[in-house]
């Protein structure tokens, strides 16, 4: 199909055909939703959903365990990414989804979860199924297992506990939380991954591991009937439990509202974070804090130009507990006074007008895009369908409605509730004595020892720290 303008209409005409084209444009690729899968539940408790695509050579088994590294022990962080890891210990496996299978096999672990993706032939079904019943049932969390294991997860703390990035990420989550599980780090550190020993790790598949606390997705070129009759044979026998564990805590206190500084070798660069407890996944004001942070990331942009040459960014970032919303960016040494000040000025603005009918509009349309692409793959729609049963959601296309529903005095609303000054909390990496001169003189501010770059020489394990630090002299 082609549009030709011609120069002499009207320009207002010209700008109301492009709209209405935009417009349908949108509409054809936001609104193609997936049709809902088909719901079954095993005797046992797993709860199945299925999605057959006739003719499809591929199948697509996407596994979600309810519970995740929240639930690690204190103090030994990165237990469940552990156990998540050794549900399939043996790197063959691996390798025959990528090789012979033409497919893959992944384990995610973040703070609500646990997900197995396992993609390979559609031919190949049963035997995909039988590879999950093992690792399932009869996990092989033996003593040589879980030292292989942790000794790769060690490994990949050091390699990546050195980006200056990742410090202000784990810093600024501590400071908000504290030892509320979202304050400590879901993957581990070098530390806390070698206190996790074999009898944690049988302690938590006993209370975490089981059908009815889990749910499965299979979707591809497999008819239903053929799909049940093999979960039924092989996954029929995996464990239910008596009891969910649910995921209560003790609320954190209220952060402390210095500017944490924290002295790090760095270049002329400083990471900069800001952040305030947010909402929760299944919080119905989670498609308005959505919107909330690109509105405040735009600002932000706009306030200080400097920031579009750089990595920025502002996130809601929900869990099945209300998480946080956060900004971060990484500015020259000497303008991280004018980053915080102008980030302080943009959460207050959101708090003390309504947002322009224009910039809603606009901010409305990038949410409801971005949170659209994500559905554009089986991978995507199948994390969305399992995330329905995590957090207790919606279906797909009211969940995509919400965004268009988002209005001004909402977001105001949110903005009013978020942004308590006395909620905020703040954290600068970088080097501490040029940031303290570059800070307004009434920012209170707290110094912090220099950051440790790990020592993979070291046999020792130390006591356990969020950030490890050097106490200050």
């Amino acid at each position: 199909m082609s549009l030709t303008l011609n120069n002499s209409l009207p320009k207002g005409l010209i700008i109301l055909c492009l709209t209405v084209l935009d417009w349908g444009v949108a509409t054809r690729v936001y609104g193609q939703v997936a049709a809902d899968p088909d719901r079954e539940q095993l005797l046992n408790g797993l709860r199945i959903l299925i999605s057959p695509r006739p003719g499809d050579q591929d199948i697509l088994l996407k596994l979600r365990i309810h519970s995740g590294a929240a639930f690690d022990v204190a103090g030994k962080e990165g237990q469940m990414a552990i156990l998540g890891d050794i549900l399939f210990p043996d790197a063959t496996t691996r390798e025959y989804f990528t090789d012979e299978m033409g497919g893959r096999l992944e384990v995610d672990t973040d703070y609500d979860s646990i997900t197995v993706t396992l993609q390979g032939r559609a031919r190949e079904f049963e035997r995909i199924v039988e590879i999950m019943r093992t690792a399932l049932v009869t996990t092989q969390i033996t003593p040589e297992n879980v030292a292989r294991i942790r000794d790769g997860r060690i490994k990949i703390a050091k390699e990546t506990n050195v980006a200056p990035a990742l410090w202000a990420d784990r810093a600024i989550a501590s400071r908000l939380f504290g030892d509320f599980p979202y304050g400590r780090p879901h993957n581990g550190t070098v530390e806390s991954l070698g206190r996790v020993d074999r009898a944690d790790l049988l302690l938590a598949r006993e209370r975490f591991l089981n059908s009815n606390n889990a749910t499965l997705i299979v979707s591809g070129g497999v008819p239903k009937n053929r799909a049940i009759r093999a979960l039924r044979q092989l996954l029929g026998p995996w464990r239910k439990s008596e009891q969910i564990v649910p995921a209560t805590f003790r609320q954190p206190q209220p952060p402390d509202v210095r500017t944490l500084i924290v002295n790090a070798p760095t270049d002329q660069s400083a990471e900069v974070r800001l952040a305030t407890r947010g909402v929760s996944r299944s919080d119905r004001d989670f498609a308005t804090a959505f919107v909330l942070a690109i509105i405040a990331r735009k600002r932000w942009e706009l306030a200080s130009p400097e920031l579009r040459r750089r990595p920025v960014f502002v996130r809601s970032e929900p869990h099945v507990l209300p998480g946080m919303f956060v900004m971060g960016a990484s500015v020259d040494t000497l303008l991280v006074g004018k980053t915080l000040k102008t980030a302080h000025d943009v959460l207050q603005s959101l708090v003390n007008a309504p947002i322009p009918e224009a910039e809603l509009e606009q901010a409305k349309s990038e949410a409801s895009a971005q949170f659209s692409k994500e559905l554009e793959r089986p991978d995507g729609t199948a994390r969305a369908w399992l995330d329905i049963d995590t957090f207790g959601l919606p279906s797909i296309s009211q969940q995509i409605s919400a965004f268009s529903a988002v209005s001004a005095p909402e977001l105001q609303r949110l903005a009013s509730s978020l942004f308590d000054k006395a909620r905020i909390a703040s954290v600068v990496i970088g080097n501490s004595q040029q940031l303290k001169a570059m800070l307004e003189p009434n920012v209170k501010v707290e110094l912090m020892g220099e950051l440790e770059k790990p020592q993979p020489d070291k046999a020792e394990v130390k006591p356990a720290t969020t950030i490890p630090v050097k106490k200050p002299d």
